[in-house]
């Protein structure tokens, strides 16, 4: 992910870690919604979720061949609102990946190694399709929004 440059400046390493933290909760959270989506929605859950653990091992293996110790999974995060239903499991997933954008978007602002940024391009990119889907599940309007990842 940083094949760009030897080291990173400590912004950069900060927004690594943050976008590491998003993840691990990312994760969490679909982990929580594919038990209450309908059977239909499950398989992209879990697609979807496969590409949080990439980018999460990738993060991890950056930080570590840059001597940082990456920070650790929590073991459960707070929910916006309770999740009972398919519903509030999709709206739980619009969530998560909002905060993914959020969090790549500041990978993108607070590097200057064009590997990374690179990644961190694709990751909001790839962020910003999966939050539409589920955009669209929730019937929230319009689907994507004007500037991913924006606060």
């Amino acid at each position: 992910m940083s094949g760009g440059s030897a080291r990173l400046d400590e912004v950069a390493v900060g927004a690594l870690q943050d976008v590491l933290g998003t993840e691990h909760a990312a994760l969490w959270c679909y982990s929580l919604a594919v038990v209450f989506l309908p059977a239909a929605q499950v398989t992209t859950a879990r697609t979807d979720a496969a590409a949080h653990r990439e980018l999460r091992a990738q993060i991890e293996v950056t930080l570590t061949q840059l001597g940082q110790r990456p920070v650790s999974a929590q073991p459960a995060y707070a929910t916006p609102q309770p999740v009972t239903d398919a519903a509030s499991a999709a709206a739980l997933l619009v969530t998560a990946e909002t905060d993914a954008a959020a969090a790549w978007r500041s990978v993108l602002e607070r590097s200057t190694d064009r590997t990374l940024r690179r990644a961190g391009l694709q990751a909001l990119t790839a962020t910003a399709a999966r939050c539409a889907r589920w955009r669209a599940v929730v019937g929230t309007r319009p689907a994507v929004p004007v500037f991913p990842g924006r606060p």
